[in-house]
């Protein structure tokens, strides 16, 4: 396995490399959601092709009071599980070599990302584009995976490359839970038991919306005030936002006539929790 710590090192790489090329790009601290999109990407690969796992925790996309500084970086496990994993090359950059000293360009999505999280972390987005297109342009994959638990995020990053025309195709994973429901998350290291053992609501508030659906409820408004009221009473935390929105424009819903994902993010304690449950219109003719 390589290990690909500079531009040029991964430039090189990638003209060696045989198609076709899939990245999976993490900020580490790998956990079985992560090798859930490994192995998705080995299959995409197929025997031929070249998996590529970027290890980067990029500053642009944290906040100033967020938790950049603590943010875990267990490198050298992260590279064990690569390289049993079979994964051909880890791009493991400095941040010195992803951000000039006088970096001044950006990328924006503007639409996609101005809802949900959005709202609650101002830059965020920009952040992963910039850094996204980074990746993109140095190692040129010819797919690359995400993980839906962050819907937002990938909703976004497919915006940028339909706008920019870039030539990779987007594939999402579905959101890979603990045994009890909760997503995982390099976060959730950071719950304590009690907050743990409470967080658990969280994911089965949004799957019990679904029996609202099946029971006829459409409108938006009590789908999402009976999820916040769950999400609230049942784990103790500070809802930010609870929404309904249509699955690709993520553009809010006033009832439930189309392709939609429910979202949602909650404090608990210091740790911040994000999640979402995809729903379909019960009858077509809605």
């Amino acid at each position: 396995m390589q290990i690909l710590e500079t531009v040029a090192d991964a430039v090189s790489s990638r003209a060696a490399a045989s198609s076709p090329v899939v990245l999976v790009p993490t900020m580490g601290a790998l956990h079985r959601g992560h090798t859930a999109l490994i192995e998705a990407a080995k299959k995409r690969a197929g025997s031929q092709g070249t998996i590529v796992v970027s290890i980067f925790v990029n500053p642009s996309q944290f906040g100033p009071h967020e938790d950049f500084s603590r943010y875990p970086r267990p490198l050298h496990e992260d590279l064990t599980i690569c390289r049993e994993l079979g994964v051909h090359a880890v791009f493991a950059p400095t941040v010195e070599a992803m951000y000039a000293a006088d970096d001044s360009t950006v990328i924006e999505e503007q639409q996609v990302a101005s809802g949900l999280c959005g709202q609650w972390r101002p830059g965020h987005f920009r952040g992963v584009c910039t850094v996204v297109a980074k990746l993109f342009q140095i190692l040129r994959p010819d797919v690359a995976i995400f993980g839906e638990k962050d819907y937002q995020q990938l909703a976004v990053i497919r915006r940028m490359v339909r706008d920019l025309f870039f030539s990779v195709e987007i594939l999402g994973h579905p959101t890979v839970r603990e045994a009890d429901g909760l997503a995982l998350s390099s976060r959730n290291r950071y719950l304590t038991d009690e907050e743990r053992r409470a967080a658990v609501h969280f994911p089965a508030a949004l799957q019990a919306t679904r029996e609202l659906v099946a029971a006829g409820e459409i409108r938006a408004e009590a789908l999402v005030a009976r999820t916040r009221e769950a999400i609230e009473r049942e784990t103790g935390g500070v809802v930010q936002y609870v929404e309904l929105v249509d699955a690709e424009s993520l553009v809010p819903l006033k009832i439930l006539d189309r392709p939609a994902v429910l979202a949602a993010a909650v404090m608990m304690g210091k740790t911040r929790l994000i999640d979402n449950v995809r729903l379909e219109p019960i009858h077509a003719d809605i």
